[in-house]
């Protein structure tokens, strides 16, 4: 059996809360003994298990993970072949490869006691995609069905009846004279988006669409509301872009990120409707404890406040519940934490990045427009070209992609608390000489120009009782736990890194780099009968298995 080394850290400060920190210093520790699973914080003791290693590097060949309790299988995707990877974890310090699905295209999995959902795009990524059944037993395929272009993310509901899909519907390019594509707009290669409710039993297909916002008092109305339509010549439907599904413990909701748009759709699932689209709103970093590093040829760590405004667009979502926080009425209330990823559209013919030092800025609104501009300050920073201009063309708002944090948002897409700075202060102390750094290479400070540590892999459970987030940073890598228990106060609960920054990433000696897909498996379902938190990574091709204590 592998060793379970541990070091426990002692920060400077007990709890990370979503308030400002104080500038702490660094806490010494052996990063090569890091590697063997650091668990820093309260609340939680997070161990590294086993891990099972694809030896593919930088190739997404380990992705989205599920389980199926009754064989003991975890189902990984695994991109670069093409495949659904059976690891069988009856000893999960030691996960072995048992099998494998066959998959082309598959984005995500899904299982719900012994069925096992595929979600697969199209060859040509803007064509119709698909959703594959098998028996987790056998592997045996049993049904497959079509849904929407491009499906990124399928999910069961809790009651086992549906999966719900999220089709992405993403273009190949705004080049004109290429064609069109279902629902593209003149010139453009770009289906629309949806989101496809399947019945289990039946393998029958519904499609809750966005064609009632395409006329364009509609679409107006979106975007003055704060939801991001921007791709050039498209529609309300071709440009709203589903990534991510939570549903309500009920099965009657989905709540869908709509990561580009900065929004979110909540979908009746009994009617597969979309009800409402939700804008999520801006994040200020000029605030205290919203402070970001915005530059990453300044030198160093330098979270600070910056005149600038985080456009949440969440990837991850997932769903719980809680009797606690305020509002009217009695009993649990539904809920959901969004990971603050940010996406920038880069296609052939369009691209929306640019670094603010290229920008014109508005002399009234930044005074300092010649200092902002700067590599040291905010010269080196990615925003979207699409940031408020004056009648002039000046920009007079700075919006940077992601928020670099995580949320919890209430049932109608509210912003309830964010957990601001924290990731980067945690990692600029746990990681002093790799701050920010990105997930192919061991070097310093080489994100912060562009959406820092990157949480995007997200998912909940419950560890006697007490519900709990676990949110992994894909650059940096590790895992954060937060204490779900007060949806208005989630409180810091300890934190795993297995990224070996002296070994040599390409070569696999790194340990476990850019966390994608995480799956919490409760102590009941669990085959050594405690709590698990799966998780694949999308770099080094590996799926780790961690236990919760």
């Amino acid at each position: 059996m592998r060793p379970r080394n541990r070091i426990l850290v002692v920060a400077a400060a007990a709890v990370i809360g979503a308030t400002a920190l104080s500038p702490l210093t660094a806490t010494a520790v052996n990063e090569n003994e890091m590697a063997a699973g650091r668990q820093d914080g309260v609340g939680l003791d997070l161990a590294f298990l086993g891990r099972y290693s694809t030896g593919s590097f930088d190739e997404s060949a380990a992705e989205i993970t599920a389980y199926d309790a009754d064989t003991r299988r975890v189902f990984t995707v695994n991109a670069k072949a093409g495949t659904v990877d059976i690891l069988d974890i009856s000893d999960p310090a030691q996960p072995r490869k048992t099998g494998e699905l066959a998959t082309p295209g598959a984005n995500s999995v899904a299982v719900h006691k012994g069925l096992v959902a595929v979600a697969q795009q199209a060859e040509r990524k803007t064509d119709r995609g698909t959703v594959s059944f098998f028996r987790a037993a056998d592997g045996k395929k049993l049904r497959t069905v079509t849904v929407g272009a491009l499906p990124d993310m399928a999910t069961f509901t809790p009651d086992g009846r549906q999966v719900v899909v999220a089709n992405e519907g993403e273009p190949d390019s705004y080049c004109a004279g290429e064609g069109a594509g279902e629902g593209a707009g003149e010139g453009a290669v770009d289906p629309v988006g949806s989101v496809s409710v399947i019945d289990v039993r039946r393998g029958t297909v519904r499609t809750a669409g966005f064609e009632k916002w395409d006329s364009e008092r509609k679409t107006a109305k979106l975007r003055a509301a704060g939801v991001r339509i921007t791709g050039p010549g498209a529609s309300a439907s071709q440009d709203l872009e589903p990534e991510y599904v939570a549903v309500s413990a009920d099965s009657r909701t989905a709540w869908v990120t709509l990561q580009e748009n900065n929004a979110m759709a909540i979908v009746d699932l009994k009617h597969a409707k979309v009800r409402k689209i939700k804008p999520l709103g801006l994040k200020d970093h000029s605030l205290p404890g919203n402070g970001l590093d915005a530059s990453d040829k300044d030198g160093g760590v330098n979270i600070a406040q910056w005149p600038v405004k985080g456009m949440y667009q969440p990837d991850s979502i997932a769903a719980f519940t809680s009797g606690k926080g305020k509002g009217k009425g009695k009993g649990r209330k539904p809920y959901t934490v969004v990971a603050n990823e940010g996406d920038a559209r880069d296609y052939a013919c369009y691209g929306e990045e640019v670094r603010v030092k290229d920008l014109d800025l508005s002399p009234t609104v930044f005074p300092n427009a010649t200092e902002l501009r700067q590599d040291a300050a905010l010269g080196r920073l990615a925003v979207t070209s699409s940031s408020p201009r004056d009648a002039a063309g000046r920009v007079t708002e700075l919006h940077a992609f992601g928020g670099r944090s995580f949320s919890v948002r209430d049932a109608k897409g509210r912003l309830v608390w964010d957990s601001g700075d924290d990731f980067e202060q945690l990692t600029a102390r746990l990681h002093p000489d790799h701050f920010n750094s990105t997930n192919s290479k061991n070097n310093f400070d080489s994100r912060s120009d562009a959406k820092g540590p990157e949480p995007e892999g997200l998912t909940t459970g419950t560890v006697n009782g007490t519900p709990y987030a676990f949110v992994g940073l894909e650059r940096v890598g590790g895992i954060v736990a937060y204490d779900l228990t007060d949806p208005r106060s989630p409180k810091f609960a300890g934190h795993l890194s297995t990224r070996d920054f002296t070994g040599d990433p390409a070569a696999g000696t790194a340990g476990d780099l850019a966390p994608e897909g995480l799956h919490f498996i409760p102590a009941a379902d669990s085959p050594n009968g405690k709590p698990l938190l799966v998780v694949g990574h999308e770099v080094s091709g590996t799926t780790a298995i961690y236990q919760v204590g």
